[in-house]
């Protein structure tokens, strides 16, 4: 079978699946449903712990390596291999932390920033909507989707 027919088969394959999510019995969400949301409220809890583990890992992971390298210096001094060793995890340990932070930091930069852009977009939707004219009586507010399609044309 060529690539072209594998191509053609999978495709109509993802088609089908694809046309029988829509139906009742599917896994479509409801009418009305959302299927994405971003609540301001979850990204700010998981910024704010990225935040706390950042500024708690810090002081607690320069704590252990002093206490780390002190341990491995006087080892070493009094003629202990595992003096040497010790030093040698020390040196694997802050750079995994000095990982960590750096990981925690940009955890809660992006989720700052995609929170505020999401604001920016929600914004920019509701403003243009708003240019679109005016919606149906007894919409709530809400407009058409012939006025949202025209939007996408």
């Amino acid at each position: 079978m060529s690539f072209e027919e594998e191509w053609a088969a999978e495709m109509a394959a993802v088609t089908m699946r694809l046309n029988q999510a829509d139906s009742t019995g599917g896994s479509a969400p409801a009418a009305g449903s959302a299927d994405y949301v971003v609540e301001d409220d979850d990204l700010g809890t998981i910024g704010h712990a990225a935040n706390g583990l950042f500024n708690g890992l810090q002081p607690a992971g320069k704590h252990a390596s002093a206490a780390s390298e002190s341990a491995g210096s006087s080892l070493k001094g009094d003629g202990f291999d595992t003096g040497a060793a010790l030093s040698g995890v020390n040196k694997t340990w802050e750079t995994q932390v000095k990982t960590l932070l750096q990981a925690c930091a940009h955890i809660s930069n992006h989720l700052d920033y995609t929170k505020k852009s999401n604001k920016a977009n929600d914004d920019w939707i509701g403003a243009r909507l708003r240019i679109v004219g005016p919606v149906a009586p007894g919409s709530e507010g809400a407009v058409s989707a012939s006025k949202i399609s025209q939007l996408f044309r």
